[in-house]
């Protein structure tokens, strides 16, 4: 113990200086977190609070929409992460035979959407789906096709969220898959033209599995926020049509912030917690055992 204070002492500039940024994250994320943990326990109502043990967890279980928005939660995860991961696989293979400047220009151009807020990417995609006027029905309509109401049927809302991701999405990933293809040594690419590789059999037994480590954080990191998505569902359908697009975060916000149900609200957070802490433990199973950290 006597050690510990004696390491603290001598590194007390460092504990100090790293002070205010721990307390805003306690004070911000910590504390949210340990608080929705315990108000899942809880019965809690303006006029006072009671302790509810599992009855929250066992009314969200019983709730038929909860289960329709981890449904949608699943569909929208598994259309989102592999076409996003493919799509920036794919383009950064493509500029990557270019000079540093062209790479620059190309990742700075598929960056953009990134840092546009969401919000308006949801308006601007709006106009697009919209059925009277939007663009897409009239591209449809060029080659004689009827317009589809794309966000009011429940067969194309979802599958219209996911393309406006996939679409907009992933432009920070191909910046990280460039810089780590560019960190692969130029050497092992030159053994493999000299024996003769084509330029896919290269790119699938060279560059793929030292990607890897990019992969696998992509992966968990687009599983996390596919998990997490919010702001398309409420600017664009409001969980509609019949809950077709309704997300477990969307179906939290109603309940916490529209319905007061704090209780069942948060446990549905923990049950969330749970689902994506599951995900990334068996993404790293697969894709970390060959890894060398």
């Amino acid at each position: 113990m006597a050690s510990i204070w004696t390491r603290i002492k001598k590194d007390r500039w460092a504990y100090i200086f790293l002070l205010p940024s721990f307390v805003f994250f306690a004070a911000f994320f910590l504390f949210p977190v340990v608080w929705s943990i315990i108000l899942s326990f809880l019965d809690y109502q303006i006029w006072g609070v009671n302790f509810a043990g599992l009855d929250n967890y066992r009314e969200i279980l019983a709730d038929r929409i909860f289960w329709v928005s981890l449904r949608n939660n699943f569909f929208y995860a598994l259309g989102v992460v592999p076409l996003w991961l493919g799509k920036a696989l794919i383009i950064s293979a493509l500029i990557f035979p270019f000079r540093k400047s062209i790479q620059t220009f190309f990742k700075a151009a598929f960056y953009l959407p990134h840092v546009t807020s969401s919000v308006i990417i949801s308006m601007i995609w709006l106009w697009i789906y919209n059925p009277p006027f939007g663009l897409l029905n009239y591209i449809l309509s060029l080659f004689g096709h009827e317009g589809i109401a794309w966000l009011g049927n429940t067969k194309t809302a979802l599958p219209a969220l996911i393309a406006q991701t996939v679409i907009m999405g992933g432009g920070s990933s191909i910046v990280l898959i460039s810089a780590a293809m560019n960190g692969i040594p130029s050497h092992l690419y030159e053994a493999a033209e000299l024996d003769g590789a084509s330029p896919i059999v290269t790119y699938l037994r060279i560059t793929l599995p030292l990607l890897k480590p990019t992969i696998l954080y992509l992966m968990v990191m687009g599983t996390i926020s596919s998990f997490q998505v919010f702001t398309q569902v409420y600017m664009m359908t409001k969980g509609g049509p019949q809950f077709a697009t309704t997300t477990i975060v969307y179906l939290i916000f109603e309940r916490a912030f529209l319905n007061f149900q704090f209780g069942p609200a948060s446990a549905m957070a923990v049950i969330l917690f749970a689902i994506i802490f599951g995900f990334a433990l068996i993404q790293f199973k697969w894709l970390g055992e060959e890894i060398e950290y």
